[in-house]
Parts: structure tokens; C-alpha cells; sequence
């Protein structure tokens, strides 16, 4: 069941403003462009966007886990279980590094690669655990541990506990890193791309597992993809990110049914469908950021461009209370 969008709940993430900077040859590029947003308890917002939109080094930013000699600037102050809110953008590293895990976890977008392959699983969820609890004893890590991968629906846990990743499937690969995203008890799971490589089957299931988690955890949900079908099945908002911004937010059904940036309709065109229709791809591709173009990044590919939109960037013009798109055509 999702989150009614006129709930008033409390904000467990608030975005205002984050900036991500990284250095090239060609100068500082900012994959990550003055984002704002908010997540709710028990919300799921989703994110949106091609390769190279910026939806996971946005994730890897509020992680602290950006690349070395990033440049971070704006504001993510998250509600952490005491209560208190911090600020993960000029939190000390330390400071982070403890929140990671116990208060905001995240579920990477390959499995095989993020987990490692010559450690047990049981070992690995374990050690998710202890980071946060040092004086635990084997006995309690183990239960615990075992507690988690059954939460996150893995079949014979205790098998699985003493066997490598190489030896489960792609689906239980995706499990276990539930299991460990959540073995610490975070408030907020930021879940990137997480069926990806999956069959289908397994995507729903995946899926199913995720919203399931959500009601008895009462857990907020970040979900990172590409694909808008997913998006409509799990998220109560989205966010349509494009060269490092938001050019398109609101509640899923209302952004989905009624569009009002020609890149959100571009992707919507180009989804596939179960109905036959004619797939109709976005022209070009995203534009490199260390050579975007003159204000709307999306101008060079957009059917609809007029003259203005190379003069400045737009800004969100609201299409409802809850609805907002970069794109001056929303305001004529």
C-alpha cells in the first residue's frame, strides 16, 4: 500500500540544494545540480532518469561514499533514531561513517560486485552488524544475522549462511543485500537499480519484498532506476532527474498519466508496454557535463524547443500544489 499524497508525515529526508562537483580535464563537472527534495516516514520516492542523469551519484553523495576529491555543497539533513537531525553534507566523515548502515543503508546496483565473493553470507551480514554493535557476542551476531536474511525472504537461511555468493542465484545475491542493508535497523534504505539483471518473475518479487519491508518497518525508501514501469508500481512520488537536475517532480500517478516536461514524455514514449504500440526512442543523447549547452540541457533533443529555451535555464514552474517541471512551457 503507498503513502496517500496528502499524508503529513514526518520527514525522515530533506534534500535542499545539494551540489555534487567532481574534477576533470576539462574542469569541475557537477553531476549533481542544486537537487532538492524530501522523503517522508514510510514514503517511497522514486528517481528517474538515463545513464548520466546524476541518480547515483546523488545516492553515493547522501551515502558520504562520493569519489575522491568530490566537492559537496547544499544541505541533507536526515532524521536519525534519537530524533536529532544531521546533516550529512558537513557531518565529519566519522560522523557519516557511523550513521552508514544504522541509520541510512543502501542496496547496490550489482550484487556480485558488492558483495564480497571469498566471505560466507552469514559472515557478511554479520559484519553489517557488528560495525555497529562491537560488544555483541558470536552467539547474538549469528542470531541476528540469520533474523535478518529471513526478513529478507531467503529460502533455507541457515544453508544459505554458510554459502558464497557464487554459489546463490542473481535474486538470492539481491536478497542478501537486503538482508545486510537492513541488518543494522536504518530508518531510510536508498535501494539503486535493484532488479537490475533480474528476470522478471524475480523483479516482482524483488518488488513485493521491498513494499513488504516498507509496511512492517515503517521504512523510507529511495528507489534509483531508469525503468517508469517499476516507478508506478512502488512509488508513491518521483523525481525525473536529466544532466545532474530535476526538471520534472510529483506524485507518480499524476506525473505519469500527465507529463509536463518533454523529457518525462520522451521516456514515457520509449517505455515498453503490454499493449502494441510503436516504441518511439529519445533523439541524441545526454549531453556531456563538462560541455552542457546554453540554458535547457534537454534543448538539443527536444521536438518542442522554441528560442527562449537557450537563453537561461528554467526554473521548477509549479503545474499543481504537488506538481512541479523545469520547462518554460509550463508556464505559457
Amino acid at each position: 500500500m503507498k503513502v496517500s499524497a496528502t499524508a503529513k508525515l514526518a520527514t525522515k529526508l530533506d534534500v535542499r540544494g545539494l551540489t555534487v562537483e567532481l574534477p576533470t580535464g576539462a574542469g569541475w563537472i557537477r553531476p549533481v545540480n542544486d537537487v532538492s527534495f524530501s522523503v517522508a516516514e514510510g514514503e517511497t520516492l522514486g528517481v528517474v532518469g538515463e545513464s548520466g542523469s546524476g541518480k547515483t551519484m546523488l545516492s553515493l553523495a547522501l551515502m558520504g561514499l562520493e569519489p575522491p576529491g568530490a566537492r559537496r555543497s547544499g544541505e541533507a539533513w536526515l532524521e536519525v533514531r534519537d530524533g536529532a537531525r544531521k546533516n550529512l553534507v558537513t557531518a565529519h566523515r566519522e560522523d557519516v561513517r557511523a550513521l552508514r548502515g544504522r541509520d541510512i543503508a543502501m542496496i547496490f546496483q550489482e550484487p556480485m560486485t558488492a558483495l564480497n565473493p571469498v566471505m560466507r553470507v552469514g559472515a557478511q551480514v554479520e559484519e553489517a552488524i557488528r560495525v555497529h554493535e562491537a560488544t555483541a557476542s558470536p552467539a547474538e551476531l549469528r542470531d541476528r544475522a540469520l533474523a535478518a536474511l529471513k526478513r529478507a525472504a531467503v529460502p533455507e537461511s541457515e544453508r544459505r549462511f554458510l554459502q558464497y555468493p557464487h554459489q546463490l542465484s542473481g535474486g538470492l545475491r539481491q536478497r542478501v543485500m537486503i538482508a545486510i542493508a537492513l541488518a543494522a535497523g536504518p530508518g531510510i534504505l536508498i535501494a539503486d537499480e535493484p532488479t537490475t539483471a533480474l528476470d522478471v518473475t524475480v523483479q516482482k518479487q524483488i518488488l513485493e519484498l521491498l513494499a513488504e519491508l516498507r509496511r512492517e518497518l515503517g521504512l523510507s525508501l529511495l528507489f534509483i532506476t531508469h525503468d517508469l514501469g517499476l516507478v508506478s508500481q512502488i512509488a508513491d512520488r518521483v523525481i525525473v532527474m536529466y544532466a545532474g537536475r530535476i526538471v520534472e517532480e510529483g506524485p507518480t500517478a499524476e506525473v505519469l498519466r500527465g507529463p509536463r516536461h518533454p523529457y518525462t514524455e520522451g521516456l514515457l514514449r520509449a517505455a515498453p508496454r503490454l499493449a502494441r504500440g510503436k516504441l518511439t526512442p529519445i533523439p541524441g543523447s545526454v549531453p556531456s557535463l563538462a560541455a552542457l549547452p546554453p540554458g535547457c540541457a534537454f534543448s538539443p533533443r527536444c521536438a518542442l524547443r522554441v528560442a527562449e529555451c537557450d537563453e537561461a535555464m528554467p526554473k521548477l514552474y509549479p503545474v499543481s500544489p504537488v506538481h512541479s517541471a523545469r520547462c518554460i512551457l509550463v508556464a505559457k
